[in-house]
């Protein structure tokens, strides 16, 4: 028995003023809570207890250990209980990295779901595009990202599919002589487009298709928010390029129309990224198997 369990055998004999009791607490025998208290009297040179009419007293020494013992151990048991709560997800903390986009047409529902499940585990989602995402992951900021391809350079992160999504261009009336013609690329060069701004991969994989054809543009507005430029194509003041589903509503309702074009814009995808090397919590398992 190693100096850590004489002090557990001595915290609890003092605690309850018996070795019987002591005992019985730790599920092992009489003589052996005696001899652990021996061995640390032995240990430290000093009396700790002395016979009482009901069981131990501490002495003064014994006293004065105790109140540095007892300290210490509580913390421990603690420690213990605070584990088995997170390990059966009472309690926890999950960092998730999102986008705007993954995050109202792909995680939210998710998010609902695992809160009503697990109501003490507390959720923080860090709001940022893409790539600022993977950097959040990569130096373990967040225990996992949901991103929308393309991106490069993963350097060793594991990315799975789960969602396929769509970029469209969209108008309104202004541009209804555009409605149900097969359009070339090239006619957007001579149209007043509404772009995200910044790097976002809405962004990169639009102007990387662009390119491949040929196609030059400048745009006339470059927005912070999808949702924005979806206001701004209601509104006349240009053609929106968005992920179709920030402009479902008003595609439906005839507000705006999806332009037709005579080459496929590729379809891309929203994806739950993770770093191997970064160890996940109990109840971030849990959210991905939600996920997955």
């Amino acid at each position: 028995m190693n100096n850590l369990e004489y002090y557990k055998v001595f915290y609890h004999a003092a605690r309850a003023g018996s070795l019987t009791v002591a005992a019985r607490e730790l599920n092992i025998s009489q003589p052996a809570v005696s001899q652990s208290i021996k061995q640390l009297e032995t240990a430290l040179g000093t009396k700790l207890f002395t016979r009482a009419s009901k069981g131990v007293q501490m002495t003064g020494e014994g006293s004065l250990l105790f109140g540095y013992v007892a300290k210490g151990y509580e913390q421990f048991a603690l420690g213990e209980q605070k584990l088995e709560q997170m390990l059966n997800l009472e309690l926890g903390e999950i960092h998730i990295g999102a986008s705007d986009m993954t995050l109202q047409f792909y995680l939210l529902p998710y998010l609902e779901q695992f809160h009503e499940k697990y109501p003490h585990i507390k959720v923080v989602v860090s709001n940022a595009p893409t790539p600022e995402t993977l950097d959040n992951l990569r130096e373990n900021k967040i225990d996992f990202g949901v991103v929308s391809t393309p991106f490069e350079d993963r350097d060793g992160l594991k990315a799975v599919n789960v969602r396929e999504i769509q970029d469209v261009f969209v108008a309104g009336r202004k541009f209804i002589q555009y409605k149900n013609r097969m359009l070339d690329l090239q006619e957007l060069e001579n149209m007043p487009i509404i772009y995200l701004e910044g790097a976002t991969s809405t962004r990169s994989c639009i102007e990387a298709l662009l390119q491949k054809n040929n196609v030059k543009i400048h745009p006339e507005f470059e927005l912070a928010t999808s949702d924005m430029i979806v206001q701004f194509a209601l509104r006349n003041l240009g053609v929106g390029c968005v992920m179709r589903d920030f402009a479902k509503e008003y595609l439906e309702d005839g507000r705006l129309f999806e332009m037709r074009f005579n080459m496929i814009i590729p379809k891309r995808h929203f994806c739950v990224v993770t770093n191997p090397k970064n160890p996940l919590s109990a109840a971030a398992r849990n959210m991905l198997e939600l996920l997955y």
